[in-house]
């Protein structure tokens, strides 16, 4: 497979041990779980090698892939950028699912560039979820579960993301957190700095009930056990947002200790503990071959720091809101949310800043296609002769896939936002009309469904 050598495939029921230097990919899905600085990190583990010594991984699949002593690691020959959804799920031992994701984030690298980006999601995310209703980002997995949606919770929870984000997600890892606490106690425990001090009366505990938790601020040493709590607990002033915090110190604290030179070796003694660790814990779509996790660690291990981006979507990128049944959630503030996907996911320049809006159109040169979604004749051509006097390119008018439509939407395909939301300007309609789905082959750029809620302008010129 291109430059990584000659590479053996075979049918195997081999012992499964876990090579030294492959405890990268146990790193980058746990980096990725935590949301933390998972390529800088990488690269500080494998720069001292560019081989692979013997190993052999067992796979669900009838083959299994070997690699000979001394091969070069993989190389990653593709162009495109790569993005992959990483969620955490809070699994207990006696549950049997299916379950909400606890922590979803998108890792992205671009191998063209060698620069990379790293985007949190809050479970409380309010959405939209392809084929179903809205609902918490969280639920998406839960719901792909139990109505056996082709690939499962998943696929459905990328597609969530890819509809939501407007970027495409190529692959996607799931991992239990429950395997952090042995991995943790094999690695002889981690410090870490306790900026406040932590009371919790109602952390959870196996039974549900409570296990009242007290952590004092400074310097701690934690167990696999306690570490897992401080990751975990939500009883501070800022809730899930000083959560990601606490998890994202957790795992820094993780590379830290393995990635000591006098613990290597050690680690490399235990590697079938590890390995062992790991079973039944990370699940991966079919694509995400052990092959090709480790051709995109090698890349990632090259990537400058300083061209890697992290974003958080926090309070301010959301707004709280109770749902008429009683539900606190967030609302995403998508035009805010765009501008920090665009910094994480793009490289190329950003549009030109103008309070002229022609010139940022310009830019965009979106093409647009009107279709109506209402029993309303005509509709579309009068919307498409409207936005053209406004020095839009129509590219198309045709009636919907359907006729009744209740409510008005602008899809985003090619990531030309700013165009999209020009648009909500123009016909009266709230940003939350916008909504992403990301297709780089599609014909059209922006898709406009007219809805039964939509006035065309000459009604709006008269209310």
């Amino acid at each position: 497979m291109g430059r990584s050598g000659k590479w053996v495939h075979r049918s195997s029921s081999v012992a499964q041990t876990l090579f030294a230097m492959g405890l990268v990919v146990l790193f980058l899905m746990v980096a990725g779980v935590a949301g933390l600085l998972v390529f800088d990190q990488v690269r500080q583990f494998i720069a001292a090698s560019d081989t692979l010594p013997d190993f052999t991984i067992q796979h669900e699949e009838p083959s299994a892939v070997s690699y000979e002593p001394g091969e070069p690691l993989p190389r990653w020959e593709g162009t495109e950028r790569v993005n992959i959804l990483v969620m955490g799920i809070d699994q207990r031992e006696h549950e049997h699912g299916p379950w909400r994701t606890d922590t979803m984030l998108v890792l992205t690298i671009d191998p063209v560039t060698m620069s990379g980006g790293m985007l949190s999601i809050p479970r409380d995310l309010w959405v939209p979820i392809p084929g179903y209703e809205e609902g918490r980002i969280n639920t998406a997995h839960y719901i792909g579960e139990v109505y056996d949606y082709p690939g499962g919770g998943p696929a459905l929870a990328a597609e969530t993301v890819q509809y939501n984000l407007g970027i495409p997600i190529h692959h996607y890892v799931r991992v239990n957190f429950t395997a952090f606490e042995p991995m943790i106690d094999l690695i002889g425990g981690i410090d870490v700095y306790v900026e406040e001090e932590i009371v919790d009366p109602t952390y959870p505990d196996e039974s549900y009930g409570y296990d009242p938790l007290y952590i004092p601020a400074g310097w701690q040493h934690f167990d696999g056990e306690m570490a897992l709590k401080y990751a975990r607990t939500r009883h501070t002033a800022g809730g899930d947002f000083d959560r990601a915090k606490r998890q994202q110190q957790v795992i820094l604290a993780v590379f830290e200790q393995v990635t000591r030179l006098d613990l290597l070796p050690q680690l490399a003694l235990r590697a079938p503990e590890l390995w062992q660790t790991l079973q039944g814990s990370v699940v991966t779509d079919p694509d995400l071959t052990l092959d090709k996790i480790i051709a995109l660690a090698q890349l990632a291990s090259e990537v400058n720091p300083e061209n890697i981006r992290y974003g958080v979507i926090d309070e301010h990128y959301t707004q709280f809101w109770t749902t008429p049944d009683g539900q606190e959630v967030l609302i995403p503030l998508r035009d805010r949310i765009r501008e920090l996907r665009d910094y994480i996911f793009t490289t190329e320049a950003p549009l030109p800043q103008t309070s002229d809006p022609a010139a940022r159109l310009e830019a965009e040169a979106a093409t647009i296609e009107v279709l109506n979604g209402t029993m309303t004749a005509g509709l579309a051509a009068l919307t498409a002769e409207y936005l053209q006097q406004q020095g839009l390119q129509i590219a198309r008018t045709d009636n919907a896939d359907r006729s009744d439509y209740p409510e008005t939407l602008i899809i985003v395909y090619t990531g030309k936002t700013y165009t999209a939301e020009y648009l909500a300007h123009l016909l009266d309609l709230p940003l939350t009309a916008v909504i992403y789905g990301a297709d780089p082959t599609a014909e059209h750029d922006i898709s406009i469904i007219l809805g039964a809620d939509y006035r065309p302008p000459e009604q709006q010129e008269t209310d």
